[in-house]
């Protein structure tokens, strides 16, 4: 089964995100900031992490530089989900590694197609 982290700050993003993932047949783990990410990280291996940026504790960009010195995770997918669409804010975010960027609001059926297409290409 694919497995995937959610990683935002938002109830509803992270419900109507986890709801869409599970009926595609993903194991899906929530975390309503970076510090949760990393602690999902200690015992499981995702196929795709989706970070929002601005969350409290942790940022999503500080987390991702936390993820990408995971050898383990090298071949985990990043793609960003953030309010943030100044071209800066996704230049910096895809130049430090993550494999997306994408703005909300958004549409989960396309995030959806996206992911599929990533995991099918790997």
């Amino acid at each position: 089964m694919k497995r995937i982290i959610i990683a935002d700050d938002e109830h509803k993003i992270l419900m109507s995100l986890e709801y869409s993932f599970r009926k595609n047949g993903y194991d899906v783990f929530i975390a309503r900031d970076g510090t949760e990410v990393v602690e999902f990280l200690k015992t499981i291996t995702p196929d795709i992490i989706l970070l929002d940026i601005m969350m409290p504790n942790l940022d999503g960009y500080s987390t991702l530089e936390i993820i990408k010195q995971d050898e383990k995770l090298k071949n985990t997918k990043i793609i960003f989900l953030s309010a943030k669409n100044n071209p800066k804010d996704m230049e910096k975010g895809l130049e430090m590694g993550a494999d997306a960027y994408i703005t909300k609001p958004y549409s989960i059926k396309k995030l959806m197609q996206m992911i599929e297409e990533m995991m099918v290409n790997e």
